[in-house]
């Protein structure tokens, strides 16, 4: 298989490394030369060039499968919409309307379509709200793909918040035994980023066209049991939250509340998830930094 990655970060380098793992050429999009350098070093094939400059990008064909995972930097000075809509349309232009029969591509989104539910399950099926601006740029951009020449070669997966090493929600706050910007009762939504991989994988092999899945573990955790079990394991002071009243600028994501429902993902793709919950995944992510020596062993 022949696959292009837009966006090696965090998830994308995985799936890469999955792929290649099972002998498969791997191409990836970086918008430098030095980051270049590094994609050669882990075996990937690089193509140097920036979504949100159409000119920069040359022709995007021959690729079997394509997945679009390039996450949103703030500091870029470009919005969530310059990225996600902007950049999807210039890939979507360069891969061409022919230059890919028979190809897949994968495009990541986000739970963020749904907008909040006041604690209500939501599926593929419910309804989409989004108000900020990075649900809102998520959904533009997947009504961008389904009217496309590639609508019915492309599957859309909505992940919930990813997790995994190195990357713990509020770890710095609780670290700082600062107060925590979020409604402690309202419900997060979470996949282990080795769990996402395996459903990136298995969507490239088995879903269904055109397809659309909610990712998430399937168990909505309390936030303040989650943070409280992130300092129970770091061995960090319990969690504090601010005040009950109207969310500070910035945060409205963290006072929402909804449940996922997985139960497509798994019947459809048969994904059998290595984290069902956030007890096991942090339980391995601690146990990780223990073995590497990144926190120290309790007397």
């Amino acid at each position: 298989m022949r696959a292009l990655i837009l966006g090696c970060g965090y998830l994308g380098s995985r799936v890469a490394n999955r792929w290649l793992a099972a002998g498969d050429e791997v191409w990836g999009l970086t918008r430098s030369d030095a980051r270049g350098s590094r994609l050669v070093e882990l075996g990937i094939r690089p193509i140097v060039g920036d979504v949100t400059r159409r000119e920069t990008l040359p022709a995007l064909t021959g690729f079997d499968v394509v997945l679009s995972s390039f996450g949103f930097d703030r500091a870029s000075g470009h919005s969530a919409h310059d990225l996600y809509v902007g950049g999807l349309q210039n890939v979507l232009d360069r891969i061409g309307a022919g230059g890919n029969d028979g190809s897949r591509f994968i495009q990541i989104s986000s739970t963020g379509v749904f907008g909040e539910q006041i604690d209500a399950w939501v599926d593929e099926n419910t309804p989409c709200s989004p108000r900020r601006a990075g649900g809102v740029a998520c959904l533009a951009a997947e009504r961008l793909l389904a009217t496309s020449a590639l609508a019915d070669r492309s599957i859309v997966l909505r992940l919930a918040g990813i997790y995994g090493p190195g990357r713990l929600p509020r770890r710095r706050e609780l670290a700082a035994s600062e107060p925590i910007a979020a409604d402690p009762s309202g419900y997060l939504n979470l996949i282990h980023v080795d769990d996402a991989t395996d459903v990136v994988v298995a969507a490239e092999r088995r879903a269904p066209l055109p397809g659309l899945y909610v990712v998430s573990d399937g168990a909505p955790a309390r936030r303040a049991a989650f943070y409280a079990e992130i300092a129970r394991l770091l061995r960090l002071p319990a969690p504090r939250f601010l005040e009950p009243g109207r969310p500070p600028p910035g945060t409205e994501r963290a006072f929402g509340s909804k449940r996922i429902d997985n139960s497509k993902l798994r019947a459809e793709l048969g994904v059998r998830l290595r984290y069902p919950s956030y007890r096991e995944g942090l339980q391995a992510i601690v146990a990780e930094e223990l073995h590497s020596g990144g926190i120290a062993p309790s007397c």
